[in-house]
């Protein structure tokens, strides 16, 4: 599948720039297929590792059911975003993620998941980590998106200032 290039590749980040950007963000907005036809986007929690991105939700709900019924899905996070006021702009930074995304169904690649958030939003405690999987694990599902194809973006003055000057 061939996706659209970006308009402004000038201000295109590199994919090392993209990873670290989803590696380093506790959050963004996910995109689905929602009811009617209607899109769906919805702030969550999320881990990157390795390509992929890692969700969890409870086992019912809007989001559950975009999913069953579509699997193509996009996410998107803002890294930056400094307000200019004078200048009447923003300096951001964000990537953009496009792919398929799909409920985990086996336990052991549910398990890793879960120890991925754990180590990113509460390092260094294995022990809580275990309590809060004994009691919600079994109510919860993981969600996988393969990233497909994703695109980072920064200000043109950000750009800018990396720039040689010639």
């Amino acid at each position: 599948m061939e996706f659209r290039k970006m308009r402004r590749f000038r201000q295109q980040l590199s994919k090392p720039e993209c990873d670290a950007i989803l590696k380093n963000a506790t959050s963004g907005t996910l995109a689905l297929l929602g009811d009617n036809g209607y899109p769906y986007a919805v702030p969550i929690s999320h881990v990157y590792d390795d390509g992929r991105l890692y969700f969890h939700s409870a086992v019912t709900g809007h989001k559950v059911d975009a999913i069953r019924n579509c699997d193509k899905a996009s996410f998107c996070v803002i890294a930056a975003d400094d307000v200019k006021p004078s200048e009447f702009t923003t300096y951001f930074k964000s990537v953009i993620a496009f792919g398929r995304i799909h409920i985990v169904e086996t336990e052991g690649e549910r398990l890793n998941a879960m120890a991925l958030f754990g180590e990113r939003f509460n390092p260094d405690d294995a022990e809580g980590l275990q309590k809060e999987m004994d009691k919600f694990f079994s109510q919860m599902f993981v969600f996988r998106m393969d990233i497909e194809y994703m695109s980072g973006k920064e200000a043109i003055e950000l750009t800018k200032s990396r720039e040689p000057i010639k």
